[in-house]
């Protein structure tokens, strides 16, 4: 259950709008319910296995390894991380292909929790946390050899200036 301010109420989306706010409900702050009512949604990008996020550098395309798992953010040790691996983190972000797999933490040194060590993906998985390891949070690491990725997505947002022309706003041309 939610705490506070309750803003919707009798929401009914035909699925076309492209935000919540455009759905028809009851006006803002205006509602009949209590917290025991609280919506939720759970996305089918959750079921594949748990979230991943590159962090460190900048760019949601490169940078150390975390794994959402069990409620937290830990990262992936480098034993016997490679490109193979990295192939499927870059796969699930939808950033392009791997560029390059760094170890040793070339984007620093995490904190809390290691949850994967010896990661062996095929290169089919569609998600991290399909990929053959030890049991989660077992190994023989520290922070130190976290995992980074480098995929191909990261090199035009990170390096090369883009702009849309010749269009109707900033957002499209």
């Amino acid at each position: 259950e939610g705490k506070g301010q309750i803003w919707l109420d009798e929401v009914n989306c035909t699925g076309e709008e492209k935000a919540l706010r455009e759905c028809r409900a009851k006006p803002w702050g205006e509602h009949n319910c209590n917290h025991v009512e609280d919506a939720s949604v759970e996305c089918s990008g959750n079921s594949e296995g748990d979230q991943v996020r590159l962090v460190n550098y900048g760019n949601r395309c490169a940078g150390r390894v975390e794994i959402f798992h069990n409620h937290q953010w830990g990262t992936v040790c480098d034993d016997n991380w490679d490109l193979v691996d990295a192939e499927v983190v870059c796969r699930q972000l939808d950033c392009g292909r791997a560029l390059s797999a760094p170890g040793r933490a070339q984007f620093g040194r995490g904190d809390g929790i290691i949850w994967m060590d010896e990661t062996n993906c095929t290169g089919t998985e569609s998600a991290l946390s399909s990929c053959p390891a030890r049991p989660w949070g077992t190994g023989n690491c520290y922070h130190g050899e976290d995992a980074g990725v480098v995929c191909s997505g990261s090199i035009v947002s990170a390096f090369a200036p883009l702009r849309l022309v010749n269009g109707s706003g900033r957002c499209s041309g």
